[in-house]
């Protein structure tokens, strides 16, 4: 049984079963009629699929999905069933031979060269090229398009947030709830991880993917609890004596001792958090991370204040249903915030959930378990996190228990690029951002944009003329060069036609901008590394795929060869694209002669 189950798994991780030949536009299989029909059966044509812009206004992109084009090309077969809903789909005068044609296709004659998967790839340079038959090439379009686009859109998107979150801070993908439905959050889940994520909630992407799986706990489960006799198991088993420890008398001991400590008298608190968070500890006691704001406290310094205001403000006219508690407090369930009402400060601050958090923390400690840490998913995050530093800070160093100062600090709450960078501003301290709609959604950018091209066909170049230079193609059979300084940081990619001999190292190469003619420089480079290796042909993938963890350090170590400049968020420098002097003359005279001649009347 145990292997029935091993080799459907493993299935399952090879090919996702969306993935097929239908999964295409259909102007695709209405064009290969036509060229079937026109006897272009045997015509062998060159594509590119490359971009025209980076995204999130930034200089560079992470290549990903191309493990999952392999698959495709791997399964790349129209099924009976596809057959018959085909010959009910397109016009009744399609001839019943292009069915058997259709029927009889594979990938056996297309041969893919393309970057390796993982590299920092730039706009106009071919992420894949694809030759082979004209009609299987096309066949092939859309469904490569939709396997890249949004793999390497989403692994840039995790680049830049690892980035700016820097190398000592985890984070985590929290997004399946919020992506564009199951295949979009699986891909998030995915290519995060790859771009730089260490883990994910997503539990199936765990299973298929081997990514590391990560999770606390909801609101749900704190409010679920209501007073300590909800709790229906009190005793925990010591982890080295084997003794039982009943957690709920030390906890509730520990929260009287801390709560002098930290200044939070244990009336401010949340029974039924307190429940709730020993029900979780004695559920996990090696893995307690406890969610600590679902219930927050005001404070309100009344001075100056008239009584009318004061009962205004004790009344719960404020702004929010609150119950009054001891000494002005008001306990109550909402965002923490900083705000004023009049002249009263007005503090929003964790004082339930870290001081029961605390006591239950001790507790376990007390039974021979570490705590993890804390979640915060609402307020302003750069206090907080500060706030609940101090606080363990504090503890351990009161009650003589030194690994209390470096619990886990996790913060969740809509977070995006701009909201790292404001709070490493702000001298946060935070250990794990939990990161789900701005990241798997890629709000800033919702598409990369790759294109699919015709570049040659029979060995004759072709081109597409636009008004708009930008969509100009670079035409032929072509190969890409990375050249880099003798620093190790890649200076300019080159584009360079086949037939072309490969730039030397120490030799000086003219590098042209490929549409603007006065834009030009010799480079010497210290290293070049030519990007295209052969990945299918003959019918089978030729280089094995790598695991996900080495694509991810892939990302990582192709990231440090690009200069700062280039990968900084605000105005970063553009890096450089550019054509071999005999690419940019072939260019221009193809241009010249596809350009149609105007006239003047």
């Amino acid at each position: 049984m145990s292997s029935e189950i091993s080799i459907a798994d493993k299935q399952m991780a090879r090919q996702n079963g969306i993935v097929q030949p239908l999964l295409t536009d259909l102007y695709q299989i209405t064009m290969a009629y036509a060229y079937w029909k026109s006897g272009k059966v045997n015509d062998v044509a060159v594509f590119d699929l490359f971009f025209r812009t980076n995204p999130f206004q930034g200089e560079f992109t992470i290549f990903a999905g191309l493990e999952e084009c392999m698959k495709f090309l791997e399964n790349f077969h129209y099924s009976n069933s596809d057959i018959k809903y085909l010959k009910q789909t397109l016009p009744e005068n399609i001839e019943p031979e292009f069915y058997l044609y259709l029927k009889e296709l594979t990938c056996k004659d297309i041969i893919v060269s393309a970057i390796e998967e993982g590299s920092v790839v730039f706009p106009r340079v071919p992420l894949l090229r694809v030759e082979g038959p004209l009609i299987v090439a096309q066949l092939l379009e859309t469904t490569l398009l939709t396997l890249v686009n949004f793999a390497s859109l989403m692994a840039t998107n995790a680049a830049r947030y690892r980035m700016v979150a820097g190398k000592n801070v985890s984070l985590l993908e929290f997004g399946l709830r919020r992506a564009q439905g199951p295949d979009g959050g699986l891909s998030a889940s995915k290519y995060a991880y790859i771009g730089g994520f260490d883990g994910t909630s997503n539990v199936l992407a765990g299973k298929m993917f081997n990514i590391p799986v990560k999770g606390t706990h909801a609101h749900s489960f704190v409010t679920s609890f209501s007073t300590l006799d909800d709790i229906h198991r009190v005793t925990l088993t010591h982890a080295q004596t084997r003794e039982p420890c009943n957690l709920l008398e030390s906890a509730m001991e520990w929260r009287s001792r801390v709560s002098t400590v930290i200044d939070v008298s244990t009336e401010e608190s949340s029974d039924g958090e307190l429940a709730a968070l020993i029900s979780y500890a004695i559920a996990f006691p090696t893995g307690f991370l406890a969610l600590v704001d679902t219930y927050d406290v005001k404070r309100y310094n009344f001075q100056g204040l008239t009584s009318r205001h004061r009962q205004r403000i004790t009344n719960g006219h404020s702004g929010y249903n609150s119950n009054c508690g001891t000494n002005g407090t008001i306990v109550q369930i909402a965002p923490t915030i900083h705000s004023t009402y009049g002249s009263s400060t007005v503090e929003r601050t964790l004082r339930s959930g870290l001081l029961n958090f605390c006591a239950v923390a001790l507790a376990l400690n007390d039974c021979g378990y570490r705590a993890v840490g804390i979640r915060i998913d609402s307020g302003d995050l750069a206090y907080l996190s500060v706030l609940a530093r101090e606080t363990f800070e504090k503890v351990g160093e009161t009650f003589n228990v030194p690994w209390f100062a470096k619990l886990t600090i996790v913060a969740s709450n809509d977070i995006n690029e701009e909201t790292i960078l404001s709070l490493n501003e702000q001298g946060h301290k935070i250990d794990c951002f939990g990161i789900g709609t701005h990241l798997v959604t890629c709000q800033r950018q919702p598409a990369l944009g790759c294109v699919y091209k015709l570049v040659e066909i029979n060995g004759q170049p072709r081109i597409k003329l636009s008004q708009d230079v930008g969509k100009v193609t670079i035409p032929g059979h072509k190969e890409a060069y990375r050249l880099f300084g003798a620093d190790g940081h890649a200076l300019i990619d080159l584009l360079q036609r086949s037939s072309e001999p490969a730039p030397v190292v120490g030799q000086k190469v003219l590098c042209r901008h490929p549409f603007q003619e006065s834009k030009r420089a010799y480079v010497i480079p210290s290293y070049v590394e030519h990007l295209y290796k052969i990945c299918w042909k003959d019918g089978r993938v030729c280089t094995a795929p790598k695991p996900l963890s080495k694509v991810r350090e892939r990302v990582q170590s192709s990231l440090r060869t690009l200069r700062q400049d280039i990968k900084r968020n605000l105005n970063p420098t553009p890096y450089k694209v550019a054509v071999s002097d005999d690419l940019y003359n072939f260019i221009h005279d193809l241009w010249l002669q596809n350009a149609p001649i105007g006239e003047l009347s």
